[in-house]
């Protein structure tokens, strides 16, 4: 009876977490658990010129195992000296796709994003993560190996005017973007409990291009990733350019984040 509860417990947190595909720069196929609530704390910035951060709270729901949302609240001094409130950005993604066999499965999911933000267009990148009012939609394929999983990304994003500012005529409306992401869970080597700490690392390569105005960029963001009793998760991530022939904050920039989730809670 023991052994059988043992083996409930391993196959439950198993199915929550994957955990290492829970990427730190981009979001898997997978979905949360259904019914259940993730609050996530964020922090990015970069030191130079001088130092200049933003700071992000977003919520996430699993209304079901097909569909999750999200919603989002920005904060940085990236366009002045002080904090202020930048804005919001909603997020759904909706899992199309799922061939699950014994450690392993690929899954497939599309997804769209919406922002309106009130900062000023100084940069060449189109960003919905405090920097642009825009729109982006994409698809999303993720493969998980037993303790690795891949995922690759491809999305269109379009920008608008900001609330307050418009879009200088010179600045591209149209991007691309795309992602490659690997994970690996180097602990618990073996699960006996769901309360076992979590190891993870990632490598993550970020791209985004302004077809016809010859920016784009590639980032290369290497990350680890703690978990604990399969609720708390703590990243940390950097990521650098491989290369860059584009005007971004995003350029040189550290993650740290902390999320919560709490699962059937509706």
């Amino acid at each position: 009876m023991k052994r059988l509860f043992i083996l409930v417990l391993i196959l439950w947190s198993a199915s929550v977490t994957h955990a290492q595909e829970l990427y730190v720069n981009t979001e898997p196929a997978s979905n949360m658990a259904a019914n259940s609530l993730g609050i996530r704390l964020e922090n990015q910035g970069y030191f130079k010129p001088d130092f200049r951060n933003r700071t992000t709270l977003e919520l996430m729901y699993g209304a079901s195992k097909s569909l999750m949302v999200h919603a989002s609240g920005y904060m940085s001094n990236f366009y002045q000296q002080g904090q202020h409130f930048e804005g919001g950005s909603a997020y759904a993604k909706y899992r199309f796709l799922s061939v699950d066999t014994v450690q392993r499965h690929f899954r497939g999911a599309v997804f769209a994003k919406v922002a309106a933000i009130n900062n000023p267009v100084v940069n060449q990148e189109i960003s919905l993560e405090g920097d642009n009012s825009g729109l982006q939609t994409g698809v999303v394929f993720t493969q998980l190996l037993h303790k690795l999983a891949m995922s690759g990304s491809a999305s269109y994003l379009r920008a608008f005017n900001n609330i307050d500012y418009n879009l200088p005529g010179a600045n591209a409306k149209n991007a691309i973007g795309w992602s490659l992401s690997a994970g690996y869970l180097l602990l618990p080597k073996n699960y006996t409990s769901y309360k076992q700490v979590n190891l993870n690392i990632y490598a993550e390569l970020l791209g985004k291009a302004n077809p016809g105005y010859g920016q784009s960029y590639v980032d290369l963001a290497p990350a680890v990733q703690l978990i604990f009793n399969s609720q708390l998760r703590v990243d940390f991530s950097y990521r650098t350019p491989l290369y860059n022939d584009m005007q971004r904050n995003s350029k040189n920039m550290y993650l740290l984040r902390l999320e919560y989730n709490l699962f059937n809670i509706f």
